[in-house]
């Protein structure tokens, strides 16, 4: 007679001789690993469960087709700390390309995925984001202004959903108008274009007021409010005698660089920007935080949420890098002379 057990045939004798207490059986460490061997037969361990893979949400209201987006430093960055795109995370982007009406959308879209974190490219994509989520992570890539905005508490201590990087805007509108003054020696008309919505306004304009009054240049203030408003501003400075344009960026104005591009060839008015893409799409002159420096940085804050960290305890960081930068070609187009000092100063010289 023969029986089975878990899978294992024996004969009469030898289940006879199985159940009889051996001198092994009656050895006391024998015994524990004879029932932890039928516990494992009894009881197959349950196949692990795959790790979750986290999901990451990229907003930014830029063109998809003329900006670095998705910004490819931010995507290297993760590389480098060890997450690879469809491996072992997920980075949803979404742009609005330049009508920054479809970001509510596309916010409550991430939203919609339970992304982990959201990533934003800016105040005009950080501000749906936080109407969106206050428990969702939001990590801002670059900000002009998170206090004056109202995304954080304070520089050291968020204290909310909210952290990142700054660029420093408002303090630096003061250095962009003495670059022009470096660049035209005989400037004394200036027309500063900005959106005086934007919550940092006041405090920018202040930054450029104590430059100008320092060299004795008159500043013309032109307000856009809306894109139809930008041809206007533009009218209005060249009605106004202006030399430069020092623009304040806004949500508005930096979704219609190529209209403002345009327009500064036409006017043939030196134009003096904030960022590095600004100036690729045909701008003269800009000066400001390395944005690319900022994306990558960007990554490590995803890294550290990702491993425990909350935003509230992670203080938001100041640019390292600036960058200058100059388009001669544009430069050529007005009839502007950069003089060679200058250039020589340039971090990188369009040709």
């Amino acid at each position: 007679m023969k029986g089975q057990f878990l899978g294992f045939r024996f004969s009469k004798s030898q289940f006879a001789t199985c159940t009889e207490p051996s001198r092994s059986i009656r050895n006391p460490k024998f015994f524990v690993f004879f029932c932890a061997l039928l516990f494992a037969f009894c009881f197959p361990a349950e196949a692990q469960q795959p790790a979750k893979i986290p999901r990451i949400g990229y907003l930014s209201g830029a063109f998809a087709s003329t900006s670095p987006f998705p910004r490819e430093t931010f995507r290297q960055a993760l590389r480098e700390l060890g997450y690879v795109e469809g491996k072992n995370i997920v980075v949803e982007y979404r742009s609005a390309d330049g009508n920054l009406d479809h970001l509510p959308a596309l916010a409550a879209e991430l939203v919609r995925l339970k992304v982990d974190i959201i990533v934003t490219a800016g105040a005009s994509a950080t501000r749906p984001a936080k109407e969106a989520t206050t428990t969702i992570p939001i990590v801002m890539s670059n900000d002009n202004d998170p206090v004056g905005n109202g995304f954080v508490a304070s520089l050291a201590r968020p204290g909310g959903n909210i952290t990142g990087l700054s660029t420093l805007q408002p303090e630096l509108g003061g250095k962009r108008l003495e670059l022009l003054k470096e660049i035209i020696p005989k400037l004394s008309r200036v027309a500063v274009i900005g959106t005086s919505t934007q919550p940092a306004y006041a405090q920018r304009l202040k930054e450029i007021e104590i430059v100008a009054k320092a060299f004795e240049v008159k500043l013309q203030y032109l307000d856009v409010l809306s894109p139809k408003d930008i041809e206007t501003a533009f009218r209005a400075a060249t009605k106004g005698r202006a030399e430069a344009i020092l623009l304040m960026g806004s949500g508005v104005i930096n979704s219609q660089l190529n209209q403002i591009a345009e327009l500064a060839v036409k006017s043939r008015l030196p134009v003096i920007y904030g960022g590095r893409q600004e100036v690729e799409a045909g701008g003269v002159i800009s000066y400001g935080a390395n944005v690319n420096d900022l994306d990558r940085r960007a990554a490590a804050y995803v890294d550290k949420i990702l491993k425990g960290a909350k935003p509230a305890d992670l203080p938001v960081e100041q640019p390292k890098k600036f960058e200058f930068i100059i388009n001669l070609k544009a430069a050529k187009q007005i009839g502007l002379t950069i003089p060679p000092n200058v250039l020589a100063r340039a971090d990188k010289v369009i040709k």
